[in-house]
């Protein structure tokens, strides 16, 4: 049976601050929805001290952040773009139109169709997340959507140059420096002076979630990405102490709230690691942040078999799965709730985040029981047609009145007896 070494704040102490984002979170919709451009200065200002002429971008602005950068920093994000929209596209050429006769004179088909609008949320608040720029934006391109603005809130009074460029860089039309639940609300509604979009897509942190939340039916989400969770599985073959503590730590800066956990089969690398995470929060330049992590959200759990941390990684079904065991593919072949696996020691979390090609943007809050991450299929839909003959009108037209009649559908029946009688002697 598993045992919890370390167990983090109960699901009642998590659920009562939700209360007080989504009270916050609607309000501010409300304002935007109300007062447009309006609000959205007036909250940017409150949140941010940001006031410009214009929250969006000139193209000559956009070319100075770009022109500010270093030519390695350009070329490490070019490089990084590189990986992601390879992998896109090699996910866009997986799906297939189809077209095909499933009866005599009876043609169905699907068309895979990019959405026509996209605003992308870039986080940057307390850390510029450039990679973000790359795992939406750049994706959205490769997708074939139309329309793709984007927007980050300013770092230190200013935009971000990285974030800017790195937007730019992936392709997107409209660049606007804003920030927090104003800007969601903004891109998904509307503005005077923005154009709202069909879908919103992007990570932030909670209050950005639950906008996005509360915002979907009206636009489309990618998925609710709240704060970014870990679970490394190890055993004493594949990892040791410092890594499965450098590895906890690497994610549990990403905020107060972002869950940690180890989960192992070894109580002796249990023990180790929670020292050495201690050890490594003494010289961690983020350990205020990591650290509150892990003494409010950080679990360490041991279990007696294999088939008991598959069980256990499953029920916490967390967006991020390292694997450092004996055989990491044991995983692989056995989870079925994960966000992304990263098998064997030799990647890491931090790969997926940053370069190496999946997206990072996943799901959490156990969303992975039922949905996986952002990709390029998220921008697509998948719509289905139909065409018939009028022999296969009047087969399939005797079928369907007899079914509308057993359901009571006087109208649908019609809808098939007219076909019916109309073609029966063509």
């Amino acid at each position: 049976m598993a045992r919890y070494l370390k167990e983090g704040i109960s699901e009642e102490q998590a659920l009562q601050s939700g209360t007080r984002v989504r009270e916050v979170v609607e309000d501010i919709l409300t304002d935007v929805a109300e007062r447009g451009d309006k609000a959205v200065r007036a909250l940017s200002e409150k949140f941010d001290n940001w006031s410009p002429l214009s929250f969006r971008l000139t193209e000559t602005e956009i070319a100075a952040c770009i022109d500010r950068l270093p030519a390695r920093t350009l070329d490490d994000i070019k490089f990084a773009q590189a990986q992601v929209k390879q992998f896109a596209r090699i996910q866009r050429d997986s799906l297939r139109d189809v077209e095909v006769e499933t009866r005599p004179g009876v043609t169905l088909g699907h068309k895979h169709l990019p959405v026509n609008s996209v605003g992308c949320y870039i986080p940057g608040g307390k850390y510029p997340l450039v990679a973000s720029a790359h795992m939406s934006v750049a994706t959205a391109k490769v997708a074939g959507v139309k329309r793709v603005i984007a927007c980050a809130p300013p770092f230190n009074g200013a935009p971000n140059a990285a974030i800017v460029a790195t937007m730019a860089l992936a392709g997107a039309d409209e660049i606007y420096c804003f920030g927090g639940v104003q800007a969601v609300a903004a891109m998904a509604l509307g503005t005077a002076s923005i154009a709202p979009v069909d879908m919103i897509v992007g990570p932030g942190n909670a209050f950005v979630a639950e906008a996005k939340r509360q915002l979907f039916g009206r636009v489309g989400i990618d998925l609710l990405a709240g704060p970014t969770e870990t679970l490394i599985i190890a055993d004493e073959t594949g990892c040791d102490a410092e890594m499965a503590a450098t590895d906890l730590l690497g994610q549990a800066e990403h905020g107060p709230n972002s869950p940690a956990i180890l989960l192992t089969d070894s109580e002796a690398l249990a023990r180790d690691t929670m020292a050495e995470v201690e050890r490594q929060l003494e010289t961690l330049p983020t350990a205020d942040i990591a650290g509150q992590a892990w003494r409010d959200y950080g679990q360490v759990i041991v279990c007696d078999s294999v088939d008991e941390m598959v069980q256990v990684a499953d029920e916490i079904a967390s967006e991020h799965v390292q694997v450092m065991t004996a055989d990491p593919n044991y995983f692989l072949d056995n989870m079925t709730n994960y966000g992304a696996l990263f098998l064997g020691p030799e990647t890491n979390v931090s790969y997926g985040d940053k370069v190496i090609g999946t997206n990072h943007t996943l799901p959490t809050g156990k969303a992975a029981r039922y949905t996986g991450g952002l990709w390029v299929g998220k921008f697509i839909k998948t719509c289905t047609y139909q065409r018939v003959t009028p022999a296969a009108s009047v087969e399939i037209g005797e079928y369907c009145s007899r079914l509308c009649a057993l359901e009571g559908f006087a109208g649908h029946q019609a809808q098939a007896d007219l076909r019916v009688r109309r073609y029966k002697n063509t």
